[in-house]
């Protein structure tokens, strides 16, 4: 059993990993260094939008540590790994021993090869920095390049804090990688009209800057005169410290059921990690909260001498835009599977479910937020999807009543499912997570939860 635990990154995995493997493990050193000091990306738009402040953001501080008893060294990041001394170099030029290495650095943000892309006044927005440098420049009016799933998360912020934001995508849709066409077409519907002037199938061909305003120039032959320029055109794995480690990567650190990499004692976890993905044969990057979540508890147990085993990530993307939510799950590009869609135009709803059999396995939801999150149709369709349940005569029921998940999810047992996936060794967390000001959990139950573990009423 490792003595030593060197985490590198201090991002939801690695973060994940820490708590994990103290629960588990008391007596092991643990050391987790990462570039920055650990926060949430997820939150970011809050504080961009004013609604927290910026230490909310942080998501473990000084005393949480000690608590925990993790060494931290934050500030330095991981700059070079030999495997045969099990050693790690950091940034600053310290070295750490290492019995156990996970590796959890995340993925930086990537520019699309535009001429200009590097001028004054174009920025990513993937980090605090990068937030604190939009809210302190000129922002009266944006120009957005990317209308994918980065650019959905950070859009109402720029909107709250702009008085004018154009919206720029290549492709001929919005989140083209995330809704199909007639889902996009009902997000692109509502925005129309408000504050987001969208600019689909519009090609960006340069940016120059002229004094203190940014000239975006447009494949339509056109052109936009902006305060700032935001780039929202990709990720990509920071795996540049792995050079002569001998660790296998293809997109990503290539990890098996255990997030082992093929050299002993590493581990990988998070936006860095290529593994199992459920409906899938090959291993993906899936850059995802609930897979970084995921992947630095199975590294963690099996650190600690735990024998599970992780079942695949899940392709999933939830975004909310302007008061309306898109959500997609698994295999939402259906090929040649059988579909069942059900669109309200005017309601501004639109679901799809994607069958193999009696079993769903990808779906769609575009709709009112109160419909999806405040309902949470979304957490059902993911649950439905995740656990693979066989739903029988529920396949009909859905098919005639899309818009009412709730009792399907019931009787299929799929929460039962769910909550023995995600515990280790058999129980629930410990609940040792850092929470900011340090409040006490509410565990606040109603009647009828027991009815939704347990299965049919």
């Amino acid at each position: 059993m490792a003595r030593r635990c060197v985490i590198a990154g201090a991002g939801v995995a690695g973060l994940s990993a820490a708590e994990s493997l103290r629960q588990l493990d008391s007596e092991v050193s643990i050391t987790i260094a990462g570039s920055e000091e650990p926060y949430s990306r997820m939150v970011l738009p809050y504080f961009m939008e004013g609604r927290i402040e910026e230490r909310a953001l942080f998501t473990g501080d000084d005393a949480w540590f000690r608590e925990q008893e993790i060494e931290t060294r934050f500030g330095e990041a991981l700059a070079r790994i030999d495997p045969v001394a099990r050693t790690v170099r950091l940034a600053g030029g310290d070295s750490l021993d290492y019995d156990a290495l996970v590796l959890a650095t995340g993925s930086g943000s990537v520019r699309a090869p535009i001429p200009g892309a590097d001028s004054e006044g174009c920025i990513d927005l993937w980090n605090l920095e990068d937030a604190r440098a939009f809210l302190a420049g000129p922002h009266r009016e944006v120009a957005i390049i990317g209308a994918g799933f980065i650019a959905s998360t950070i859009l109402d912020a720029v909107v709250k804090r702009a008085e004018r934001v154009h919206l720029l995508e290549i492709e001929s849709q919005i989140l083209p990688r995330m809704v199909d066409a007639q889902g996009a077409a009902l997000i692109e519907a509502h925005l129309r009209g408000g504050a987001v002037e969208l600019h689909t199938g519009t090609e960006v061909k340069g940016i120059e800057r002229t004094g203190a305003r940014l000239n975006v120039s447009l494949s339509s032959g056109g052109g936009l005169e902006v305060d700032v320029v935001i780039f929202a055109t990709g990720i990509r794995p920071n795996l540049s410290f792995l050079e002569g480690s001998g660790i296998e990567t293809d997109a990503g650190i290539l990890v098996d059921r255990q997030l082992r990499t093929n050299v002993g004692g590493v581990w990988a976890a998070g936006d860095v990690a290529q593994g199992p993905v459920l409906h899938h044969a090959e291993r993906r990057v899936h850059a995802i909260q609930p897979t970084a979540v995921d992947h630095g508890r199975i590294a963690a147990a099996d650190i600690a001498g735990v024998e599970v085993g992780f079942e695949g990530s899940l392709l999933m993307n939830v975004v909310a835009i302007q008061g309306i939510e898109a959500a997609s799950f698994g295999l939402w590009e259906e090929g040649e599977r059988e579909t069942t869609r059900v669109e309200n135009a005017q309601g501004g709803v639109y679901r799809k479910y994607v069958w193999e059999r009696d079993v769903l396995v990808g779906g769609v939801l575009v709709g009112p937020t109160h419909g999806l999150s405040g309902l949470n149709d979304a957490g059902m369709l993911k649950g439905l999807i995740q656990t693979g349940a066989a739903l029988g005569p529920w396949r009909r029921y859905l098919e005639e009543n899309p818009l009412d998940l709730r009792r399907a999810f019931v009787a299929s047992g799929a929460a039962q499912r769910l909550l023995g996936s995600t515990l280790l060794t058999g129980r629930a967390s410990a609940g040792g997570g850092f929470r900011f000001r340090r409040p006490k959990p509410r565990r606040t139950r109603s009647p009828h939860h027991a009815t939704l573990v347990k299965g049919a009423p």
